[in-house]
């Protein structure tokens, strides 16, 4: 595997890919690596003959009192992971790759919508700074393929309705999310957790766990979502929502329509902020 930072080398790199008519993923990344990431690589790797994996922690989507300066950077250590899955270039551009005139002055992409409830509307700002860098690294890399994680589900549909809407001939890949044995979500963010911190952090699986199956059994979505609230502020989480969305716009549960629809949970344990969701059952006789 190959590390590189400067763009002409990934652009020569996909270059000689394609004139041997190779297909060519890329997998974006904030890097501090886990096994989360790593799948998304391995299916990469079952898409295309070329797997590029980014790694930049990207200004635009952090807010001013969020954990930017502190956010862990392990290039070592990722560069290592990508290596041993058989990841064939590692591009880690600097901030003036990305941003040529600066992040403050960057152009910026919005996904209207979207991109306004659940994580949005608590961290406004940050899916245009997702929006903005995925579209930079799109155009960068001109990619077949792009991987993503259903962990990170918003992102993922803000995603693939960018990728429609400005026009990428860019195949969206969903990798299912990644859990440790006692289901909590990997993310880079779980090592900012002290042991009793990570002790109780698996209460966020448990409620989605707890709401599926509330919803398989005809529970609505209001009765379900203060249960798991209720819940994990029991369990000692500050919690930012807890929200029944439709898959496809993320809209509210309207009618009798039960089918196509996740829970998504955000909640604080301590400084940090863990996320998850789950897919509900498509009818009430099964999970």
């Amino acid at each position: 595997m190959k590390v590189v930072a400067d763009l002409a080398s990934v652009r020569a790199a996909v270059s000689r890919w394609r004139k041997r008519g190779e297909r060519v993923a890329l997998v974006p990344t904030m890097g501090n690596l886990h096994a989360g990431h790593h799948a998304l690589v391995d299916q990469a790797r079952t898409l295309a003959d070329r797997v590029v994996a980014s790694v930049f922690v990207n200004p635009t989507q952090f807010g001013p009192n969020e954990d930017f300066a502190r956010y862990p950077r392990t290039p070592q250590d990722d560069a290592e992971g990508l290596a041993a899955h058989a990841c064939d270039l590692m591009f880690m551009p600097d901030v003036d790759t990305i941003y040529p005139f600066g992040s403050a002055h960057a152009y910026r992409v919005t996904v209207p919508a979207l991109a306004d409830v659940l994580c949005g509307a608590h961290r406004p700002g940050h899916f245009d700074g997702v929006a903005t860098v995925v579209s930079r690294l799109f155009t960068l890399v001109a990619p077949d393929v792009a991987v993503f994680g259903e962990k990170d589900f918003q992102q993922l549909r803000i995603i693939e309705r960018m990728t429609v809407d400005l026009g990428f001939d860019i195949d969206i890949g969903r990798s299912a999310t990644v859990r440790e044995a006692d289901g909590l979500a990997m993310s880079s963010r779980n090592r900012y957790l002290d042991p009793g911190q990570r002790a109780r952090a698996p209460a966020i699986r448990a409620s989605l766990l707890a709401m599926a199956d509330g919803w398989r059994s005809g529970e609505t979505a209001s009765v379900l979502e203060t249960a798991a609230h209720h819940r994990l502020s029991g369990a000692g989480f500050d919690v930012d929502y807890v929200e029944i969305r439709d898959e496809a716009r993320l809209g509210r549960p309207d009618g009798d329509k039960r089918d196509g629809f996740r829970a998504f949970i955000a909640a604080r344990i301590g400084p940090t902020r863990l996320i998850d969701n789950i897919a509900l059952p498509d009818c009430i006789s099964s999970l």
